[in-house]
């Protein structure tokens, strides 16, 4: 075991010592050390439930003749974060919580990991961690959170709150029903309620084989997530057993797979982002390419909120991950995974694949003038009368110079909100746009107005919305040189994004663009200097 490094022979006795205080008994020295990464937080309602979860992984580990070690990783609240500095750092959180985990695993040479995680940033961090370590692992993903209720209404954190924002600005609600939702739109911990990137990556992760059957969907609050974890820590330590590594269930088909499970899904845009991050952490020769392949290739046959009324728990309730799998196995060649014989379907919500509710892709990558090397959209969150959009630019330098604007009504029907300046390098941190572009919605433009950014957009996003912009403003992108009143065409059937000035005007305005010089410093300084562009995962 690779543990022997810090408990075998006379010269580890300090060694042994040291793991003695920590409560290691002389029978348990010859077990396996598994370390659980455990991202608990009092301030992240999808990590408030862990503790519990870590002593169900805790006991599976024992059960099956493990030495369970936890240890802490950070979690970032996308949510609570939004809006504000703060999402500058939800980003890069996900390579500080990969490195975290291979400093923590790789000092004291554990023999495995458990990867205890939920929201956005946490759960490919810990992908990329395992990738990048190659240790027996596995990942619990801590579940979805309770829907919300109120006045027989059922609610999401999105539409109960963001877009409620927008409802009363309008004066649909009043501030004593938007007091009502706030209240009841979260009612217990877990991760928020639809298809966002917290439970599109718990469903990847799935997929993958990272996780067990129905991890992904199985509610935070519920014994079957207990009895998930418990049986998670069962089984690595049988992976340790039969040295089965990460890099043996994450690879090229695996990751496809979780590509075509994206699309069939309608998941948040910020997948592009992770699937290729740990594509480059496992050496694996996965990049946009084989999204715009497959783009055109795979019909959406499952959708949930944003996109619709159902949630996470539907979804659950509805076969989950395994009957998507199934469905996929059965139906679409590139699909590698294995079929789920007897797998219950509610074909209400998971369509049959021959039946989808779209023969588009749940999501789809723009190229064009303003994105040479790619933008992203969620196409299952546009209505299809949308499909084909021409509006005005107006340009704004910062998420918060662009929300002004909206909370003025300096936004109308036919105008495209350009927001630049808040890639990866240039945000720096790349933040997401979920609170404009849910006033947007809010004030009843989902469908007659657009906004494009360089930044990103959560996966509770819904309208004309088109992110990771490449190359972003702060590299001298096209999106650096449009200007107010300029003409944007978005076409989602060609797949095209294109500003309408010709190209000797463009290279008049390259030529008095100032270059961009980042004012960051800490943690965010060395992250701008360090990471690559959306395309290629936003990696450091």
């Amino acid at each position: 075991m690779r543990s022997d490094n810090i408990k075998q022979g006379v010269a580890r006795t300090p060694h042994r010592s040291l793991l003695m205080a920590a409560g290691v008994s002389k029978k348990n020295m010859k077990s396996p050390f598994i370390g659980i990464a455990s991202s608990f937080s009092d301030l992240v309602p999808g990590h408030i439930g862990m503790r519990d979860l870590e002593r169900q992984i805790e006991k599976g580990i024992h059960t099956a003749g493990g030495q369970a070690f936890i240890f802490g990783v950070p979690a970032v609240c996308d949510g609570i974060s939004m809006g504000h500095s703060g999402m500058r750092y939800s980003l890069p959180s996900r390579d500080l919580i990969a490195d975290c985990v291979e400093t923590v695993a790789n000092a004291h040479q554990l023999d495995g990991l458990v990867l205890l995680s939920n929201c956005d940033k946490i759960t490919p961090g810990m992908l990329i961690a395992a990738a990048r370590i190659n240790i027996p692992s596995i990942i619990v993903t801590a579940g979805p959170m309770l829907d919300g209720e109120s006045r027989c209404e059922k609610l999401t954190m999105i539409k109960g709150a963001f877009e409620a924002i927008g409802k009363y600005r309008n004066g649909e609600i009043t501030q004593e029903r938007l007091l009502e939702l706030e209240e009841a739109s979260c009612p217990s911990a877990g991760a928020c309620q639809g298809l966002y990137t917290a439970n599109t990556m718990a469903c990847l992760t799935e997929v993958i084989g990272m996780s067990l059957p129905y991890c992904s969907t199985a509610s935070a609050v519920s014994s079957q997530k207990r009895r998930i974890a418990f049986e998670s820590g069962m089984q690595i330590v049988d992976w340790v057993r039969e040295d089965k590594k990460p890099l043996d269930i994450i690879t090229r088909d695996s990751l496809r797979n979780a590509i075509i499970a994206d699309l069939a899904l309608g998941g948040s845009t910020n997948s592009f982002l992770h699937i290729l991050a740990v594509a480059n952490s496992a050496g694996i020769d996965v990049c946009l390419k084989d999204f715009e392949e497959l783009s055109y290739k795979i019909h959406q046959f499952v959708k949930l909120e944003p996109s619709s009324i159902y949630t996470m728990t539907d979804f659950h309730n509805a076969g989950g991950i395994p009957a998507v799998m199934d469905e996929l196995a059965k139906s679409v060649p590139e699909f590698k995974g294995r079929e789920y014989k007897g797998v219950y379907s509610d074909k209400t919500i998971i369509h049959p694949y021959s039946e989808p509710f779209t023969t588009k892709p749940g999501l789809g990558i723009l190229y064009g003038n303003i994105a040479p090397n790619g933008s992203v959209i969620k196409i299952s969150a546009v209505d299809e009368s949308c499909y084909e959009f021409e509006g005005i630019a107006k340009t704004f330098d910062s998420e918060e110079e662009a929300m002004k604007a909206l909370e003025a009504d300096k936004i109308k029907e036919g105008d495209v909100i350009v927001i630049r300046y808040e890639g990866p390098k240039g945000g720096p941190g790349m933040r997401e746009m979920l609170a404009p572009t849910s006033l947007l919605v809010g004030k009843g433009l989902g469908t007659r107005a657009a906004l494009i950014t360089d930044g990103r957009f959560s996966g509770g996003t819904r309208g004309i919305c088109v992110g990771h912009i490449c190359p972003e403003a702060a590299d001298g992108g096209v999106i650096a040189l449009i200007q107010d009143g300029d003409k944007i065409q978005i076409d989602i059937n060609k797949r095209t994004l294109n500003l309408m000035v010709p190209e000797d005007e463009l290279e008049k305005r390259r030529k008095n663009l100032k270059p961009f010089v980042s004012n960051a410093k800490g943690y965010l300084g060395k992250y701008a200097r360090t990471v690559q562009d959306a395309s290629h995962g936003a990696v450091v």
